[in-house]
């Protein structure tokens, strides 16, 4: 009778092992809950730092096609197939100084990406040869030191540039579109003049293809018109 009376007091093996299973399977199911949480809040996290990484991107564009200011012997803009160029005021202060922006895709660790590089300020013509020629070169070939005056924006894989000229949007590189720009000074340590942007499109079209897979994907259409032409930024 006592050995009856211990044994109904406590647990047989099988039912502690009943109760260790399902504690350990309630256990896994809490984990993968937790676990579909988290990589939910990546996901979201991930695609919420790629628009706003691609929405800085496009206002700082939008900014510096609106910052234009093109000085005798140099496009306002120039695209060779690969990265484009262009001379801007520093600030909304005339006689503030000109600093020439470039803007590429390249590959960095196998992926593509949107990056803008921009000068330090310049004030002679001197100063603005030997930066829009190191704009040319950090398109093609970047050095370590250009490096360091870049920013890398968003993931991108290709990206196309279109101008807007006589009522149509054509490939820069074309013949059609091509306009001389004016003759250089013969003084290069001369202060900069004034503004003229007489070479600079109506519009500039890019269209940017984002990657497949990844956070934010598709083809981005953004157009620029001269603010002297639609009487206001696009």
């Amino acid at each position: 009778m006592t050995a009856l009376r211990h044994r109904m007091c406590g647990f047989t093996l099988i039912e502690l092992l009943v109760a260790i299973g399902v504690m350990a399977l309630m256990a896994g199911l809490t984990w993968r809950g937790l676990d579909g949480i988290a990589r939910t809040q990546e996901r979201v996290q991930a695609r919420a730092d790629s628009l706003l990484g691609l929405q800085a991107g496009l206002a700082q564009w939008t900014a510096d096609l609106d910052a234009i200011q093109q000085a005798p012997g140099f496009d306002g803009v120039d695209w060779d197939g690969r990265a484009l160029r262009l001379t801007r005021n520093t600030s909304q202060e005339q006689g503030s100084g000109l600093v020439v922006v470039a803007w590429t895709r390249r590959d960095i660790n196998g992926t593509g990406h949107w990056i803008r590089w921009q000068s330090p300020p310049v004030s002679t013509r001197e100063q603005l040869q030997g930066a829009w020629s190191r704009a040319a070169q950090w398109g093609q070939n970047p050095g370590e030191s250009d490096k360091r005056f870049e920013i890398v924006l968003t993931p991108l894989q290709e990206w196309r540039i279109f101008y807007f000229r006589g009522d149509a949007w054509s490939n820069p590189l074309s013949s059609d579109s091509a306009v001389p720009p004016p003759p250089p000074s013969a003084q290069p340590n001369a202060a900069l003049p004034g503004p003229r942007v007489s070479n600079v499109p109506e519009g500039i079209r890019v269209v940017l293809t984002l990657p497949p897979g990844g956070p934010v994907a598709g083809t981005l259409t953004r157009d620029w018109i001269k603010p002297t032409v639609g009487g206001g930024k696009s």
